[in-house]
């Protein structure tokens, strides 16, 4: 995983509440078994027609958020199934931060687990930044911070453990194997 520690970017606001994982990504395209390719199908029933073409009204269609690396959503986001899926399809579109005022639990540790930052701010916070057009941030996760353009700062709270792995890119696997030699001194001693 990439590491987290300061993100500026224009922030994508999606204006929905209890956004559930089969919007965020459809059952149809749960068919891979690697992590990535999954951004293409992010809100896919959202983003396009039948016939596969963009619809204009959806704000992933604008081209002034093309380049946008931090979501913004209502209440509740990610509820429904516990599909990894989900996060894979955000990270794999360029979202490495979500901002929501209240996030499903198994959706947001599967960001934490994924190297994407799952900010919980007040609801009120959260409606001030949806209203915004074209507005940038900077997430700063070593000071907890959420700074806009016009100098407005938000505070959010983060577990300690999991803003340490975020910070330094880690996940399960990587944090085990800072631990191979003493891993290996086990093994050999069990074997004796």
């Amino acid at each position: 995983m990439e590491p987290i520690n300061k993100i500026k970017s224009v922030i994508t606001p999606l204006n929905q509440k209890n956004v559930d994982t089969d919007q965020i990504i459809s059952k149809e395209f749960l068919k891979r078994i690697e992590r990535t390719g999954f951004g293409q199908y992010l809100f896919y029933h959202w983003r396009f027609d039948a016939e596969g073409n963009p619809l204009c009204d959806f704000i992933l269609n604008d081209k002034r958020y093309k380049q946008s690396t931090i979501l913004v959503a209502h209440e509740n986001f990610g509820c429904g199934s516990s599909r990894e899926h989900a996060p894979w399809s955000i990270l794999d579109y360029g979202f490495r931060v979500v901002i929501a005022p209240s996030f499903a639990d198994i959706f947001y540790n599967n960001c934490m687990k994924n190297g994407i930052l799952p900010i919980k701010l007040e609801i009120g916070e959260v409606e001030t930044l949806l209203q915004k057009e074209v507005y940038s941030v900077e997430v700063n996760l070593e000071d907890q911070t959420l700074t806009g353009t016009d100098g407005v700062v938000y505070s959010f709270e983060i577990d300690p453990y999991q803003k340490k792995m975020l910070l330094n890119g880690w996940d399960e696997i990587s944090l085990t194997i800072q631990y191979e030699e003493q891993i290996s001194a086990y093994e050999q001693k069990v074997k004796a």
